[in-house]
C-alpha cells in the first residue's frame, strides 16, 4: 500500500463491491474503512477505487486506487491489455497439449441473463492463454491462465467452452461438483502493472490458498491410487 494503490489478497466468499443482495461485508466496505474514505471516485459511490473485479468465490490479488490519477493510469493499462494477470485453476479432464489459446467473444447468455456465454454477435472480444501445470490421471488438471482481455467470468466461460470447466463452478461447471467445493477453484495469483507515479513495473503474487493446495494434494493421492 502507498499513496496511490493498495493491493489485497481477497479471500473466498467475499464480494468486491456492493450490488443487489450484497450491500455490506464487501471489499469496498472494508477499503472505505481502512483507507478512511480516500479512494478514487471514478466508478461512483458503489465502486470507489475499484479498477477490476474478481468473482465472489475467486481468491487472490486485486488492486484498488486511492486517487483518480492512479485510477486513470491503471484503467488505461487495462484498456491496452498491458497488465499482467495470471490465474491458477483446477479443471475437469486432463490435457494432451501443454498449452493453448481460447478466443471467443463473451457477452450475456441469450436466455439466462445471469450467465455469460460465448456470444460472437453481441459479445466483446476475449482471449485466454493457458499452460498445463499438472494432469491428475485423465479426470482433472491444474492449469495457469493468463488473460489477454478481462471480460466477466472469462476464464470460467472459456474453459467450459473447450470442455474443461472449473472444479466447483456452480454456473458453468458439471451438474454435480466433486470435493464439496464452495464455488470455482480459481485463484488470481499474479498481478503486474506500471506504477502510476514511478512508472516502474511492479508485480505482486498471492500464494495459493490453503483449500487449493489441499485439493492438489488430494488429486495427486487419487491419481496414485488409480495407478496402483
Amino acid at each position: 500500500e502507498d499513496e496511490d494503490v493498495i493491493l489485497i489478497n481477497k479471500g473466498k466468499d467475499m464480494v468486491v463491491h456492493p450490488a443487489a443482495g450484497h450491500y455490506s461485508g464487501t471489499l469496498v466496505n472494508a477499503l472505505l474503512y481502512h483507507c478512511k474514505g480516500k479512494l478514487s471516485g471514478i466508478n461512483g459511490v458503489l465502486r470507489p477505487g475499484i479498477v477490476h473485479r474478481i468473482d465472489r468465490n475467486t481468491t487472490g490479488v486485486i488492486v484498488a486506487c486511492k486517487n483518480d490519477r492512479a485510477h486513470q493510469a491503471l484503467s488505461e493499462q487495462l484498456k491496452l491489455h498491458s497488465i499482467t494477470r495470471k490465474y491458477n485453476a483446477l479443471v475437469h479432464e486432463s490435457f494432451k497439449e501443454k498449452s493453448g489459446r481460447v478466443e471467443g467473444a463473451i457477452g450475456r447468455h441469450p436466455i439466462d441473463r445471469k450467465k455469460m456465454a460465448i456470444n460472437e454477435k453481441n459479445g466483446k472480444p476475449a482471449i485466454t492463454h493457458y499452460t498445463v501445470l499438472e494432469n491428475f490421471g485423465k479426470k482433472y488438471a491444474h492449469i495457469e491462465c493468463q488473460l489477454e482481455t478481462g471480460r466477466t467470468h472469462q476464464i470460467r466461460v472459456h474453459m467450459a467452452s473447450i470442455n474443461h470447466p472449473l472444479l466447483g463452478d456452480e454456473v458453468y461447471g458439471r451438474a454435480k461438483s466433486p470435493f464439496s467445493l464452495e464455488g470455482q477453484a480459481l485463484h488470481a495469483r499474479v498481478l503486474g502493472f506500471l506504477h502510476p507515479t514511478t512508472k516502474n513495473y511492479m508485480e505482486f503474487e498471492a500464494p495459493l490458498p490453503e483449500y487449493f493446495s489441499a485439493l492438489i494434494s488430494q488429486l495427486r493421492r487419487m491419481e496414485q491410487g488409480e495407478r496402483k
